[in-house]
């Protein structure tokens, strides 16, 4: 991972009492039934004093420990990751690994995916465990929009920008895309940008024109630049501006 840039909000300064077995749960892969044993046990101390009881309030500046250790909240994280190809954007592997074995953080069951990339697709990717913000960047009533750096096999000409300014019509969908913004780099070579997320629509939108999708690669969501820092493979936290972004 290159240049970690932490940006977590403890969830218990949002809430002054938290109850000790749900801390420990949010703190630890431990499930409930486990947290209530380890209490049992006396593995859990709050400020030095072993406590038992699963409902004791954990309130803001008190120091918890699992076995001498001490456990934190996790708080909500956001994080980008530049992908590579031959992974999945899912939170399970499949034919492919899913891009989350590449974060190393803790308590990764509670992360999902801001949008999705095709497994041949590399570049940004955002994973998140907020919800309302996954939502302000994947729901087509957003038009939040996607810019990618695509390598064509045919060249194209500028006729092509007007044409996907007015919308491309998909082969088994109602309707024509939402216009998009088409930036000519070399006769092979375009930017493009969508503000929808439909299955495989880049690659759809230039085959609707009698092309063909070699190479894609997502530069930016919204306002959020894929950091140049970040090989393939390699993630970080997002900054507070880039998070406020969205």
């Amino acid at each position: 991972m290159v240049g970690l840039i932490i940006w977590q909000f403890s969830l218990l300064k949002l809430s002054i009492n938290v109850r000790l077995d749900k801390f420990i749960c949010e703190s630890t892969p431990l499930t409930r039934s486990l947290a209530k044993k380890a209490l049992h046990r006396g593995d859990i101390t709050c400020d030095g004093i072993v406590v038992k009881d699963s409902g004791f309030k954990v309130t803001e500046g008190m120091r918890v420990c699992l076995q001498g250790e001490p456990i934190a909240l996790v708080g909500v994280r956001y994080l980008m990751l530049n992908k590579p190809v031959d992974t999945i954007c899912s939170t399970i592997d499949e034919t492919y690994p899913s891009v989350l074995s590449l974060v190393d953080v803790p308590k990764p069951e509670t992360l999902h995916i801001a949008g999705r990339l095709d497994a041949d697709t590399t570049g940004l990717v955002l994973v998140t465990s907020d919800g309302q913000w996954s939502h302000k960047i994947t729901s087509p009533k957003k038009e939040c929009g996607k810019r990618y750096l695509v390598q064509l096999a045919d060249p194209v000409d500028a006729g092509l920008i007007a044409i996907f300014a007015a919308g491309v019509e998909l082969r088994g969908e109602d309707g024509l895309t939402k216009p998009a913004l088409l930036e000519i780099i070399e006769p092979q070579l375009v930017r493009l940008t969508i503000t929808e997320g439909k299955y495989h629509q880049v690659k759809r939108m230039f085959a609707a024109v009698g092309n063909h999708v070699q190479e894609l690669h997502r530069e930016s969501v919204g306002q959020i630049e894929l950091d140049p820092a970040l090989a393939l493979g390699e993630w970080r936290y997002l900054t507070a501006e880039e998070i406020a972004s969205v």
